[in-house]
């Protein structure tokens, strides 16, 4: 849990809002910055840019830690969903990359993907188009039901999902999200997660009676082609 370090009590809810969307917007900045500086390109490893992602988010914001390890993915590695852990692999000229990442900024979580394509393929191209647009509509979806289960809202998103002419690449399409350590204390139960068996509302407290703020993402692969896509930020602010 954090704490207010002018009291030394736990952070309100408002607060706690306002520290995440701080972190949100720490991590988009991070992002672009990585788009701004081409650190994502052709001939360099995927551990090499995940190791110069380390060393700008140090160079930005004093960052050291992340709560999840980092992911940056190339290629065929893109059909891998995140528990896997694919040869490291270089970057080619017309390569499709995505980088996740989970940075900790003052004790509280960001967690932001993107999708990078290089080179002119339409498919790719088209696939990073549809990840804002399914999340945007997994969101409204979320936004219009007020007591939607983890379950319900995964179905949504593998419905839109297959409706764009792809598939969802991992087991679930998100989690909960807060101060650190958030994962040690309820990330091994399924109600931690928008998945399948989830049939708990999302719009609930934790077991420390805090709101529960979430984390969508979109993992899209395209299984003819061997490639996917990856998109997440907050849900719930």
């Amino acid at each position: 849990m954090a704490y207010s370090t002018a009291d030394s009590t736990p952070d309100d809810e408002p607060t706690r809002a306002a520290r995440l969307r701080d972190a949100q917007a720490k991590a988009e900045r991070l992002f672009a910055e990585i788009e701004a500086r081409g650190l994502i390109a052709p001939g360099a490893g995927e551990r090499e840019v995940s190791d110069r992602v380390r060393d700008l988010a140090n160079e930005l914001f004093g960052t050291t830690r992340h709560w999840h390890k980092r992911v940056v993915r190339s290629g065929p590695n893109t059909l891998e969903p995140y528990r896997e852990n694919p040869p490291d692999r270089v970057i080619g000229a017309d390569d499709i990359v995505f980088a996740d990442f989970g940075p900790i900024f003052e004790e509280y979580e960001a967690d932001f993907g993107r999708t990078f394509v290089l080179g002119d393929d339409p498919d790719k191209h088209r696939l990073r188009a549809d990840l804002p647009r399914i999340f945007a509509a997994g969101r409204s979806f979320f936004e219009a039901h007020p007591d939607v289960t983890g379950a319900r809202l995964y179905a949504e998103v593998a419905r839109l999902a297959a409706e764009s002419g792809r598939e969802l690449g991992g087991w679930h399409a998100g989690h909960l999200v807060g101060e650190f350590p958030h994962e040690w204390i309820e990330g091994a139960e399924v109600e931690s997660y928008i998945a399948p068996a989830n049939d708990t509302p999302l719009r609930r407290t934790d077991k420390a009676g805090r709101r529960c703020h979430w984390i969508l993402e979109i993992h899209l692969i395209d299984g003819e082609r061997e490639f996917g896509g990856f998109y997440e930020e907050l849900l719930t602010l």
